[in-house]
């Protein structure tokens, strides 16, 4: 258990004063407070029948979370070629759509909103898992990282690098998704472009090394982002569709020289296009949060939209961020993960839950529906 926050950290015994417990509009959706559930990859979709979502306990899982203002579901791919990792849950076809609206109709029933992150990995993958098709990158760089299949942990593979005339159709489908997203009943999307998968690959040059018009310049390598971007807020309008961003991250195995002027020029064109939000991971997911290489502050004040902060934030944290108008609002992993009721948690002060890594990926109930609440 972690120890509670002492008044003094908290900045107020009063839950019902404290902005981060207080509704907010995010772009078109009303949320009834500030604190986000972050996306959780939990690999428990059913996969023998096509990556589909909605199992009860998959519902069960959401549901239990519902005390957040708003919950990112955890990444969905694309396509079968975006996947990268075991069961996780997809949406494009029409047996994942109806899946979801069980998961969906539960978070809205518990009085949440929920989006769903729609995601291609890229190259962090394996031909296991994508029914025996190389992952595909912008350039063919290889990661050195492990991906995880049924035959255990193995490396990733050099992937194919993408033809330009194969990118349009990407993009499509990342505006597809945002279409079954929304037929599915979600408030909106995420799209995730975060964490060294394919929209974060084309943006840093550690893996874009591309010569045309999606690589080389800070505005090319750009390109492919902000065109996922149009495409889903043409399909669904701007003010449900938000981004996730890792500007310093070197998660999956992804560097870039110079991060400032690639993720300003993005948070500058992103602005233009008036988009409901950006997820930013301050620091490394899951890790230091004081990384050099760029200006978080200065993105908050060229992003008009709402933003939304991440990466080790504790209860103290989280309420100074959203007071001092540093943050609209701060989303939580693991500590959602390991408490299915940390907003009262949160608003009490009480002790937390600790996770169990070791379940976190592992099928079944065990880890996943089974932490207590406080009233147990």
């Amino acid at each position: 258990m972690n120890a509670p926050l002492t008044q003094t950290q908290a900045g107020s015994d009063n839950a019902g004063d404290v902005k981060l417990f207080q509704p907010v509009r995010i772009g078109d959706i009303e949320l009834c407070n500030r604190v986000v559930m972050a996306p959780l990859t939990r690999s428990r979709a059913d996969e023998a029948a096509g990556d589909i979502p909605g199992s009860e306990m998959n519902v069960e899982y959401y549901r239990q979370r519902s005390n957040a203002g708003l919950i990112i579901s955890e990444g969905t791919q694309v396509s079968p070629l975006g996947k990268g990792y075991l069961a996780t849950p997809g949406i494009y076809s029409e047996a994942q759509v109806e899946g979801w609206k069980r998961i969906t109709a539960a978070v809205h029933q518990a009085g949440s909103r929920i989006l769903a992150q729609i995601w291609h990995v890229g190259r962090i993958s394996h031909p296991e898992l994508t029914g025996g098709a190389a992952p595909v990158a912008p350039s063919a760089v290889q990661a050195d990282m492990v991906a995880y299949t049924h035959s255990g942990k193995v490396q990733t593979p050099q992937p194919r690098a993408l033809d330009i005339g194969e990118i349009p159709a990407i993009v499509d489908e990342f505006r597809r998704a945002a279409a079954n997203a929304m037929r599915a009943g979600f408030d909106g999307v995420e799209i995730h472009g975060a964490n060294g998968y394919l929209v974060d690959q084309f943006l840093r040059d550690g893996a874009n090394q591309r010569t045309d018009r999606y690589g080389g310049s800070v505005q090319n390598r750009c390109r492919f982002a902000l065109e996922v971007v149009d495409a889903v807020a043409a399909e669904i309008g701007a003010g449900r569709v938000g981004i996730r961003l890792s500007p310093v991250a070197p998660v999956n195995g992804l560097t870039d020289s110079d991060p400032q002027p690639v993720f300003a020029y993005l948070v500058g064109e992103l602005d233009k296009r008036g988009i409901a939000f950006i997820h930013f991971i301050e620091g490394s997911t899951g890790g230091a949060r004081d990384l050099a290489g760029f200006d978080f502050a200065a993105a908050r004040k060229a992003f008009r939209g709402a933003y939304i902060a991440n990466n080790g934030y504790d209860r103290a944290m989280a309420i100074d961020a959203v007071e001092t108008g540093r943050a609209d609002a701060v989303s939580f992993g693991r500590a959602f993960l390991a408490n299915p009721d940390l907003v009262p948690r949160l608003k009490k002060n009480a002790p937390l839950n600790v996770a169990n890594p070791k379940t976190f990926y592992k099928p079944g109930p065990v880890g996943y529906i089974d932490y207590p609440a406080l009233d147990e």
